[in-house]
């Protein structure tokens, strides 16, 4: 009888023992199966971007702003001609849902007139990093490329020279004042610096480019943006100019690049001009974008 009482005793100890271990398993043992090497803490992921597809490109651009940007298109009588001209030419894409772009070419009578639009949806492969962080640094990336020149102030821009602004007495010279006088005047309306003259020779300060219309971080589009402006040099050929409008919204950049070649040698494409095309396009695509 005592062997027996014994033999008892033991399995109700091991069947205790067996218990404990199983109901701290169920009381949410350790994380570190499922967290090895980790705190314990699971990493939450980055957010993705706002936009998930991209815009059909060609059909992206209203033909007002197409008949802004290209003269040409109202020379164009032939009906069929001028909507294929209005269509434009997809570029080649593997990926419409991460990037697509659409050209446009019209010649006219006083130029040649090109437009590219190219639309870049940005993922993040890295859990870490959200798909608008990434956006940003590709678009950082590109302003740094675009070597944009350091903003100067209008007063830097003005200070004249000594011989400009007087004698060392501070007594300006009629000569001096004369000068000032001449370059403190407003330039007549419609005669912008870097355009040609009327019989089709450069103007004496063609290649200048006032202040405002130097390439720049533009402040008040979408997220972020910046303007380029370029002038082919001199040569035997006629001159072309190329604005082109960057911006971010999101995870999404948005290129403008408007070309212009003027069909006779000599002459300048007007600056402010493109660069005012440009950027109402550039606004118009970024408020398409938000909605």
């Amino acid at each position: 009888m005592q062997r027996k009482a014994y033999v008892t005793g033991v399995a109700a100890l091991l069947a205790a023992l067996l218990a404990g271990c199983t109901g701290g398993s169920d009381d949410g043992g350790s994380t570190d199966d499922a967290n090895q090497g980790g705190s314990g803490t699971a990493t939450a992921a980055a957010e993705p971007g706002r936009y998930r597809t991209l815009p059909e490109p060609c059909g992206a651009v209203p033909q007002d702003h197409l008949a802004s940007l290209l003269p040409g298109l109202r020379e164009i009588a032939d009906e069929e001609q001028l909507e294929q001209a209005y269509e434009g030419a997809p570029t080649l894409t593997y990926d419409n849902d991460r990037k697509v772009g659409c050209r446009w070419k019209v010649e006219s009578a006083s130029a040649t007139d090109h437009l590219f639009v190219d639309f870049e949806r940005v993922v993040s492969y890295d859990n870490t990093v959200s798909d608008d962080d990434q956006a940003q640094e590709l678009f950082a990336a590109r302003q740094t490329a675009a070597d944009l020149p350091e903003p100067t102030t209008q007063t830097q821009t003005q200070t004249a020279s000594p011989t400009e602004t007087g004698s060392a007495s501070g007594a300006a010279s009629p000569a001096g004042a004369a000068s000032a006088a001449a370059t403190d005047s407003p330039s007549p309306i419609g005669t912008p610096s870097g355009t040609g003259t009327s019989d089709g020779t450069s103007s004496p300060g063609a290649d200048a480019t006032p202040t405002a219309l130097q390439p720049r971080v533009l402040e008040d589009l979408a997220d972020e943006a910046f303007l380029d402006d370029e002038l082919s040099s001199s040569g035997s050929t006629a001159r072309q100019r190329t604005v082109t409008v960057a911006f971010r919204t999101s995870n999404v950049i948005v290129t403008i690049q408007y070309e212009e070649q003027s069909a006779t040698v000599g002459v300048v494409p007007d600056s402010e001009e493109m660069q005012d095309r440009a950027r109402k396009l550039a606004a118009q695509l970024a408020d398409s974008l938000a909605e």
